[in-house]
């Protein structure tokens, strides 16, 4: 795996750094930590070590007992000077959280400290997630600073939106997650070969909405969460990810491209556009099964009552199976209310597709909106069972499955 240089510089969200440190190993990352002065009255370095597992770089003028290198590499047998050799070594460096005052200096080019000097003599891959206060971040001055660094090609991350450390203070400065750090490192990582590299995949995503009238809508509770997983594990494994995105309100992975849709028609011209081009597609998204037959031109008024008209909406899996051809797989999903597996395999086989993955959203711990999943494979071959983990987990599982297929091997 990669070896990947964090930066944490002095800010109260230096405490998800240590997530993001610990997200990083569990995926199999070397990682070392270069801290500033002030990252170490938010976080002690002992934490960074205990999950890295390596050193923290404190000073460049402070020996190396590693000599540059990351966990599981060996030390060379000279003594390296350190700010260099370990930027030497490095896949990608990343400085998160980046305050104000670290950003400046970077865009001056300053080389006062560990962290500063290392990121100068870096030519791997560089990026920046600044955290702080929304005025701070808001200001010319950091705004300049972020658009030098820009156009010296260091990636720059956008801060979340929400309540801020100050009491009371909300805005644009949270640090993103550690899991959104690390799907934007991994991003950028040279790819080398992966095994789905030369493939197209189409995923959807959301729940689709049928309008009443200029307010209101038919939908359902589909959040996009599977989906956005199976893009992320597709683009992971070297794949070209298209996103049709029906109402969905999540970001979209690291080096997927998104397409947002609102309506059943609107995300079926979407995939019909796309599908021509992929080798898989991964529908993941819950189109509504009908739509109003006229919706109103403006708001209804509140009345007793309401007759609706609904008519069907498109089968767009069906459409799409008929007229693909022998080097597309087809995978569709089927939430039932109960395990009702003979069901889906009678949908599996009506609409012509190679996988169907049901899940249950009767239990109210998994499917919609949830972080978890538990579902049923369903092909050809028969019926296997993955248990509840995260939909990360269940999303891998699944594209594991379609390695099996000798169209991607």
């Amino acid at each position: 795996m990669a070896r990947i240089l964090l930066g944490v510089s002095g800010g109260i969200a230096a405490y998800k750094s240590l997530e993001l440190a610990r997200l990083a190993t569990v995926a199999g990352h070397g990682v070392r930590v270069a801290m500033s002065e002030n990252a170490q009255r938010f976080v002690g370095a002992a934490s960074f070590e205990g999950i890295a597992g390596a050193p923290v770089l404190l000073s460049e003028f402070e020996r190396d007992p590693l000599g540059g290198a990351f966990p599981g590499d060996a030390r060379p047998e000279h003594d390296p000077i350190g700010h260099l050799e370990v930027v030497a070594n490095c896949d990608a460096y990343l400085v998160a959280p980046a305050s104000a005052n670290t950003i400046a200096k970077l865009a001056a080019g300053m080389a006062d400290s560990m962290l500063t000097t290392s990121f100068l003599a870096c030519t791997a891959p560089r990026l920046v997630a600044p955290a702080m206060n929304d005025r701070m971040y808001a200001d010319a001055a950091t705004q300049a600073n972020l658009a030098t660094l820009r156009k010296r090609g260091v990636e720059t991350i956008e801060p979340g939106e929400g309540r801020l450390a100050s009491r009371g203070e909300r805005g644009r400065g949270r640090l993103p997650e550690p899991a959104e750090l690390l799907a934007r490192i991994e991003a950028v990582l040279p790819a080398g070969e992966r095994p789905w590299d030369g493939l197209r995949v189409l995923v959807t995503a959301g729940g689709t909405r049928e309008p009443i009238d200029s307010v209101r809508y038919l939908g359902n509770r589909s959040s996009g969460r599977m989906g956005l997983a199976l893009a992320a594990a597709a683009a992971k494994r070297g794949a070209e990810v298209t996103l049709i995105a029906a109402n969905v309100a999540l970001p979209a992975p690291a080096g997927v491209r998104r397409v947002d849709v609102e309506t059943t028609a609107q995300l079926a011209a979407a995939v019909r556009e796309e599908f021509a081009a992929a080798h898989v597609l991964l529908m993941a998204a819950a189109p509504a099964d009908f739509t109003a037959a006229e919706p109103a031109p403006g708001k209804l008024e509140r009345r007793d009552s309401l007759e609706l008209e609904l008519t069907p909406t498109e089968d767009i899996l069906a459409g799409l199976a008929a007229d693909r051809d022998e080097r597309q797989l087809i995978v569709g999903f089927a939430a039932e209310h109960g395990e009702d597996v003979e069901r889906a395999r009678g949908k599996l086989e009506r609409k012509g597709i190679d996988l169907i993955v049901l899940n249950d959203i009767s239990d109210p711990h998994i499917g919609f909106d949830s972080a978890e999943n538990a579902v049923t494979l369903l092909d050809a071959a028969g019926a296997t069972e993955l248990p509840r983990a995260r939909k990360e987990e269940i999303a891998e599982q699944i594209l594991d499955r379609l390695s099996e297929r000798a169209i991607l091997t």
